[in-house]
């Protein structure tokens, strides 16, 4: 399952081979189909009246900065790859490693979990996929269980601060918590979808039979071609990391200023590098129509299903009823669009329902590539890579530990509250 065609990939290509990558897939993808479906189907919805144009105008302001966020940056990082930004993170990791599986594993959970709690699942899908892309590069291993750490605790490990989920921002005005209110909660919940996590992926990704090694070769550091762009690109995305940390700014004013200087740079140093083939069309089409659809559905008897599917029990049972609805619909659906759903129908003193729902969107979303926003960018870069994700593993691998991830959060939920 491990050693498939991203290995020889990862071997002689690296983050700027996602070019080549693309080019050799200009035939629609599936998800292209989706994509233009949904969208299609959301303004067909507009223009027959299904969706009232009101609601339609209120879904296209909540996400339209969404799409300038997610446009934006992709595009960054993919500039920033391309600087070589990314193999130096990665060969430091690797040499960090020493060369032993067991501490290469421990590093990369513990960078991926941190990235997730302290800015956000998203932001780590698109900055962290090509650093742990870059060091199966680096190292001469299987991509998939590095790209797999990534995308796993880039949801599991995105319950602790309302940074960390756009879903956990909605969930913590709900209940009015400070993001050490909800920290003081989910600290326990955090902790145990990161473990059950971590366990998953080394049965699954990185133990010894899976992953065909008992060591690797720590490299080199790498040769940079371009030291004055490397560092500019690296300055914009730190700049990007630090407004998100310390700045009241909204994320896609962040990623847009940080863009901006990266395309600066690119455009006076490697002007033959910008290309319209950068730009994500996939996902600024997937995701107004995937809103706009589920705003039609909601309108049309999706609002009294939940309300029968949730219940209001607020006790463990309730919680795990919440949760496990939540989880089903965000991989139907997506997580950021199911929670909206589910917060409208949970009563509003059901603090404890409305946080295990919350773990079922945060945790949950690990079976379909639609299920959660930085699932679908972690998709891209992959893309870009070169890496071959095979849908049977990661749908049966992902089922295994969204069921067992929310379950251990929940259960966590209830001992703290």
């Amino acid at each position: 399952m491990l050693r498939d065609a991203s290995v020889g990939r990862a071997a002689d290509g690296g983050i700027g081979s996602g070019e080549e990558a693309a080019g050799r897939g200009r035939r629609p993808h599936p998800l292209d189909w989706l994509a233009g479906g949904l969208l299609a189907l959301g303004l067909l919805a507009v223009v027959t009246g299904l969706l009232p144009s009101e609601t339609a105008a209120a879904q296209t302001r909540r996400v339209g900065p969404l799409v300038v966020f997610l446009g934006t940056v992709i595009v960054m990082a993919e500039l920033t790859g391309r600087a070589q930004v990314f193999d130096v993170v990665a060969a430091w990791v690797a040499r960090a490693g020493r060369g032993h599986y067991p501490l290469l594993f421990g590093l990369c959970v513990l960078f991926a979990s941190l990235t997730t709690i302290t800015l956000n699942l998203d932001t780590t899908a698109v900055l962290l996929t090509p650093v742990m892309l870059a060091l199966a590069t680096r190292v001469g291993i299987a991509a998939m269980p590095l790209a797999m750490t990534t995308v796993w605790l880039a949801n599991t490990a995105s319950l602790l601060l309302p940074v960390s989920n756009l879903t956990n921002l909605l969930a913590a005005d709900r209940v009015a918590l400070s993001p050490a209110g909800l920290a003081a909660v989910m600290w326990l919940p955090q902790l145990a979808s990161i473990a059950v996590t971590a366990v998953c992926l080394w049965v699954f990704y990185w133990r010894r039979g899976r992953r065909g090694a008992d060591r690797y070769s720590p490299p080199g550091a790498p040769v940079v071609e371009d030291p004055v762009l490397s560092r500019i690109c690296a300055v914009a995305c730190a700049g990007f990391l630090l407004a998100l940390l310390v700045a009241d700014v909204p994320l896609w004013s962040a990623s847009l200023t940080a863009m901006a200087v990266v395309v600066v740079a690119f455009a006076v140093r490697r002007r033959r590098e910008l290309r319209l083939s950068l730009v994500p069309w996939r996902l600024l089409v997937l995701v107004p129509g995937m809103f706009l659809v589920v705003a039609t559905v909601d309108a049309h008897g999706l609002h009294e299903l939940l309300k029968s599917a949730l219940g209001s029990d607020n006790g463990f049972l309730g919680m795990l009823r919440s949760a496990a609805v939540g989880a089903g619909l965000s991989n139907v659906l997506n997580n950021l669009p199911a929670y909206l759903a589910g917060e409208a129908v949970v009563p509003a003193g059901n603090h404890e329902q409305l946080l295990a729902l919350l773990i079922g969107v945060d945790v949950g979303p690990l079976v379909t590539p639609w299920a959660s926003l930085a699932t679908l960018l972690w998709f891209e870069r992959c893309r870009w890579h070169g890496t071959r994700i095979a849908m049977g593993p990661f749908v049966g691998t992902g089922l295994v530990l969204s069921v067992t991830g929310t379950l251990a959060a929940v259960s966590a939920l209830a001992l703290v509250s």
